[in-house]
């Protein structure tokens, strides 16, 4: 399915810039959001009339609204947005500092909800639309040195949960991708923090060196994610979580198999405390 107008923050890199150029090969149009200027120039060259580049950081709520305002400006009717927009802060919680924390919050939980917040009332005038936030497995299990980024994608998630619901009977829905590891530049993106020795024996000193050395495998592919997005958007009813890749498939499913069975062992500890009667 073509001919729609996308919205995609996080284009300059990536999932977003791969999304981009998929979308404008077929036909369909893209309003596209970055941080520096430049990075689409060359698209910009090829599809003339297609593509509309925008500069923001999501960091900025104010310009967030006006830049969500002028999208809708320009394209009259916006079919999907795509909250893409996002990087890793690497390290362990004791370890990353209080700037590392704010920014990483800004970017990927705060913008992503104030992106989202300032176009529900656009798709409602327009009567409809569909939101894709790109998550990651890490929105449902956790890794250690990620738990700044985890919070995050943890977080965007329940928001999503809550508002797909407020927002359905305007013919608002939402997909959720949680792609696994996969080869794209978000290792070189990551916010490292100064690591400190006495975790080099622990979990996250494991993890480390498992990315380190190779042995914790990046067994995603960039295209065919994309081309998974894509096609679970165009279809009519979407799934409203996709996991993408064998790791986040198996990843997700061992963690809420592990959930489910701590709930059940505590089942009648939950039942006790309801009032008598």
């Amino acid at each position: 399915m073509s001919n729609k107008t996308w919205f995609i923050t996080g284009t300059s890199t990536g999932l977003g810039r791969l999304m981009t150029e998929r979308l404008l090969a077929r036909g369909d149009k893209v309003i596209a959001t970055l941080r520096k200027p430049g990075a689409l120039d060359d698209l910009l060259a090829q599809y003339r009339g297609q593509l509309h580049v925008l500069l923001l950081d999501v960091t900025d709520a104010t310009a967030i609204r006006r830049v969500v305002q002028q999208a809708f400006d320009h394209g009259e009717r916006i079919d999907v947005l795509v909250s893409n927009a996002g990087y890793g802060l690497f390290g362990a919680a004791e370890e990353v500092n209080d700037a590392q924390i704010e920014r990483q919050i800004a970017t990927n939980l705060t913008g992503s909800i104030q992106l989202i917040r300032a176009a529900l009332p656009h798709l409602r005038q327009q009567g409809g639309g569909r939101i894709v936030q790109i998550s990651s497995e890490g929105g449902q299990i956790a890794w250690p040195n990620f738990s700044l980024y985890h919070a995050t994608k943890w977080g965007i998630e329940g928001f999503i949960e809550s508002v797909a619901q407020e927002v359905a009977p305007f013919g608002i829905d939402f997909l959720i991708a949680e792609p696994g590891p996969t080869a794209t530049n978000f290792a070189s993106g990551l916010d490292i923090a100064p690591l400190m020795a006495c975790y080099e024996n622990t979990p996250a000193g494991e993890v480390r060196r498992g990315l380190a050395d190779g042995s914790i495998a990046i067994n995603g592919d960039a295209v065919k994610t994309v081309a998974a997005i894509i096609a679970a958007t165009d279809s009519k009813k979407p799934p409203f979580r996709l996991a993408l890749g064998s790791k986040a498939y198996y990843s997700i499913s061992e963690a809420l198999h592990g959930r489910l069975q701590e709930l059940e062992a505590g089942r009648n500890i939950a039942l006790s405390v309801d009032k008598d009667g």
